[in-house]
């Protein structure tokens, strides 16, 4: 067998191939939902993706003899260590075949980037922050992943944790039925909303499309402050609040996108979209199709088939001086209604970390079950 080396993979070509090389690790796998690869491509350049403006990134590919076993990406995130106050590096885009010795090369190759860039830990997988496709799944191998979650085969757990990489964080994914939740409403639930509802200066309304630009801005006056105490989190720049509503604007339903105002100022939001991955899973993209194509497939498994039957809630925030007001549960509780109404059966929420207690209770209290488990990892190097 050859010998294992690793490339860095710079030039617009080497980019492609490190994008693309996903597709012989799944090609087996029923369950793995391809990206497309335009939105990979600029998610991955530093011209078009401002994450890029706080970060130094670096793609390496693991080869043996001239075929392509692995990738892998080590990269500085600078907001994260400052907001953080920590000296840590990151991995993440890791991706290989069923083959060990890639696999610690190129972890390996990861840990001697980060420390030379003069960083105390690595962490990962995180492709590139929290804010994005962030944790290897560790569980639930055997169901597509739901809209911006990840999805990896059961032995990098395995990869990982030999190359000396102790678990640092879990999150978790809770599913809900949304028929039977709607029809059996917890009390305790309704007590809460019915109580937070008697506030006459409290107003929950869906998000204003035709003013969506001015909305993103309100946005931006919540999101930043509602989660600044959450582990790993690092704030979004406006630019890249602006990246991920711009890509977010085709697949939103309006009435699932929630915000609450008090005397008119917003001082909460829901985000919740429908699951893109379920009819992207029946487009496929592939490399070498035309992705109009695929554009043309999704649409039809979109808008017509309607294959969607989950929605994701991906992030609920409230001001830190509103919060222990209920205005938390008076949204979960709008959002199920509003999705049960509209046809959608399940619902995910995620992702929610193990040491998060009062978003832990209340999602259980709602009858939410995890059905999945995410893990990150932090070694010192």
């Amino acid at each position: 067998m050859s010998e294992v080396t690793i490339r860095r993979m710079s030039t617009p070509a080497e980019r492609e191939a490190f994008i693309t090389f996903p597709w012989k690790v799944y090609k087996n796998n029923p369950y793995w939902v391809p990206p497309l690869i335009n939105e990979r491509k600029d998610f991955l350049n530093p011209e078009k993706n401002p994450f890029f403006e706080h970060a130094v990134v670096e793609y390496l590919m693991a080869f043996r003899g001239e075929d392509p076993v692995g990738t892998i990406a080590a990269f500085t995130n600078t907001a994260y260590n400052e907001f953080q106050h920590v000296n840590v590096g990151f991995f993440g885009f890791f991706e290989v075949l069923e083959d060990r010795e890639a696999a610690h090369a190129l972890l390996q190759a990861a840990e001697e980037w980060v420390r030379k860039a003069g960083h105390e830990a690595i962490m990962g997988p995180a492709q590139f922050s929290t804010n994005d496709e962030s944790f290897l799944l560790i569980d639930g191998h055997d169901d597509p992943p739901r809209a911006l979650m990840t999805f990896n085969p059961p032995y990098y757990q395995d990869f990982i944790e030999s190359a000396g990489f102790p678990k640092v964080m879990d999150s978790w994914a809770y599913s809900i039925y949304l028929p039977t939740f709607v029809q059996n409403l917890p009390e305790k639930l309704v007590r809460v909303v019915d109580k937070v509802r008697e506030r006459k200066k409290l107003h929950i309304r869906p998000i204003r499309m035709k003013e969506f630009d001015v909305e993103v801005e309100r946005f931006k006056k919540v999101y930043n402050k509602s989660w600044e105490r959450n582990w790993g989190f690092v704030p979004m720049t406006d630019g890249e609040i602006d990246q991920l509503a711009e890509s977010m604007k085709p697949i939103i339903d309006p009435d699932l996108v929630l915000m609450v105002e008090v005397e008119g100022e917003v001082v909460g939001f829901s985000l919740t979209v429908p699951d893109l991955n379920q009819p992207l899973l029946h487009a496929y993209p592939r490399p070498n199709v035309p992705e109009l194509f695929t554009m043309l497939k999704l649409l039809w498994h979109w808008k017509v088939r309607k294959r969607a039957e989950w929605i994701r809630v991906i992030a609920l925030g409230v001001l830190p001086e509103y919060r222990a007001r209920g205005i938390d549960a008076l949204m979960y509780l709008e959002t199920a209604k509003r999705a049960a109404r509209k046809g959608y059966h399940w619902a995910e929420g995620s992702w929610i970390l193990e040491n998060n207690e009062m978003m832990n209770r209340a999602i259980r209290m709602l009858g939410g079950e995890v059905y999945k488990t995410y893990r990150m990892y932090e070694k010192k190097v």
